[in-house]
């Protein structure tokens, strides 16, 4: 059970990377780092949460029952 759950949450967390990195590449993340220096809030939300569920995800799938 925990490996199905793992290899969802590593399929989820890898979607969320590829959205924020996304995200971090577009015209509007890019006009607000020239101005502030900084990402968007939801650009740095998506590859936080993609990051952490990748990391949960490899854990519960690799660690042995």
């Amino acid at each position: 059970m925990n490996k199905g759950i793992g290899l969802a949450l590593l399929a989820v967390g890898i979607a969320l990377l590829v959205f924020g990195i996304s995200a971090s590449e577009s015209f509007g993340s890019e006009a607000k780092r020239f101005f502030t220096g900084t990402p968007t809030d939801k650009s740095m939300w998506l590859l936080i949460g993609g990051i952490v569920a990748t990391t949960l995800g490899a854990i519960m799938t690799l660690r042995k029952a």
